[in-house]
């Protein structure tokens, strides 16, 4: 390989969404930009290691999982972790969410404080609000009692996530509403820890910055990355970890960048537009009986 490139996944910034790479390397990524790379010939995936320390076992790992990291890896990474609700004592500020990607579909969840909407944008969520802020415990006590009172899930499947992006409501107001109704009972209910400050709703959209407005329907997204494998297309979105690349003679696929992590990939010349990665077509609602 003349010069292999091993993405170490998506962040999201003040500019929006940006690829980067082993080494600190950053690749900008606007509408409009030309995303095409190919898969070594011969390469398989290795672990992507924990917490910014490589794989000591070089560990072969999946085509198809997101995680991209063994077992032992995978261990290590969520140890500490607030995720995995490993950790009791950070002693910095938490805001409860409520976070809503499409019709019935609303979450919960806790985020830093300093890390700003950071995390919602990292997960796609289309619309937000704040529900409280206060030490991390307070936080997850009453992260546990939404899920419990409301019946929220504190997680949602990205495969579910991309499959209502093509049917969001036109408005602001209309894709804020389910938040709203939730907020509005969530705040009333009693045995809500003391030391979390409630805030009002005041619901976040973010349907322009992810570039969703104007963009044809996916038709379906990558299963997995394979070894000579090609993607090649134009970044017309970006949901969480997700681009939406328009592709020639195929319509909009989506590449979660989480299945790029661990591959040595190759960049490709302008001529280059095929796209030969396994892609499962999403299934269409049939208009009628014929």
């Amino acid at each position: 390989m003349a010069h292999g490139w091993t993405c170490s996944g998506l962040r999201w910034t003040s500019d929006g969404p940006v690829l980067v790479w082993d080494g600190g390397r950053r690749s900008a990524l606007p509408w409009g930009k030309r995303v095409a790379f190919a898969v070594g010939e011969g390469t398989a995936r290795q672990c992507a290691g924990a917490r910014g320390h490589a794989c000591p076992m070089r560990s072969v790992v999946s085509a198809r999982s997101t995680g991209a990291r063994c077992e032992e890896c995978a261990r290590l990474d969520r140890a500490h972790s607030v995720a995995a609700d490993t950790i009791a004592d950070d002693p910095r500020p938490y805001r409860v969410y409520l976070a809503w990607f499409g019709p019935g579909m609303v979450k919960v969840g806790i985020t830093a404080v300093e890390r700003g909407s950071a995390r919602l944008l990292e997960q796609g969520a289309v619309c937000f609000s704040r529900l409280g802020t206060g030490p991390l415990m307070a936080a997850r006590r009453t992260e546990e009692l939404l899920r419990a009172a409301l019946q929220v899930p504190d997680r949602i499947p990205y495969a579910e996530k991309r499959a209502v992006r093509a049917s969001l409501p036109e408005t602001e107001g209309e894709r804020a509403a389910e938040v709203r109704e939730l907020h509005a009972r969530a705040v009333v209910l009693d045995g809500w820890p003391e030391s979390l400050v409630r805030e009002p709703c005041r619901p976040v959209d973010h349907v322009s910055r992810f570039g969703l407005s104007a963009v044809p329907a996916a038709v379906g997204d990558v299963v997995e990355l394979v070894p000579g494998g090609v993607v090649s297309g134009e970044l017309v979105a970006a949901a969480g970890p997700d681009l939406h690349l328009a592709v020639a003679g195929r319509g909009v696929v989506v590449l979660d960048t989480r299945l790029m992590t661990g591959w040595e990939l190759e960049p490709l010349p302008e001529a280059a537009g095929a796209f030969t990665v396994p892609v499962r077509e999403f299934r269409r609602e049939q208009d009628g009986l014929f």
